[in-house]
């Protein structure tokens, strides 16, 4: 683990920690456009969201802290989807500076304001075809 950080949510400990390079690219470059409601894709999210995982450990009573690596390890390690959505955010707060300091929301914003106007003008560009006259 790389800068292994303790977190507590919800009163259960989880050891966070940051992503190496070509990691941490792949996840960040793709999460939150793959959750973007109606354009993102949940499966390539789900599977983001696993690999993100890997950086989240759970303290054991004798030994090392045991990695959440596979999906049963997540569903027996944190309790609800609710735990799991703020322990998602608290990975990538950590390992992002622009999330911590307040400029994530701007850049969503910013992403969606520029799909949302590409998918309209696709839309128009095809629906100008499709209503000319042969």
């Amino acid at each position: 683990m790389l800068e292994p950080k303790e977190i507590q949510i919800d009163g259960k400990t989880y050891i966070i920690s940051k992503f190496p390079a070509v990691a941490g690219r792949e996840i960040v470059t793709q999460y939150p456009i793959t959750a973007a409601p109606k354009i993102g894709n949940y499966e390539v999210n789900e599977e983001l969201m696993l690999k993100l995982m890997c950086f989240v450990a759970v303290p054991m009573p004798a030994g090392d802290p045991l990695a959440l690596t596979e999906r049963n390890l997540v569903d027996n390690h944190v309790p609800n989807f609710e735990v799991l959505m703020k322990l998602e955010w608290a990975v990538l707060n950590y390992n992002c500076s622009f999330f911590a300091s307040g400029q994530a929301q701007s850049f969503l914003e910013s992403l969606a304001n520029k799909v949302q106007s590409l998918i309209m003008s696709t839309l128009t560009d095809f629906s100008a075809k499709l209503s000319a006259k042969d």
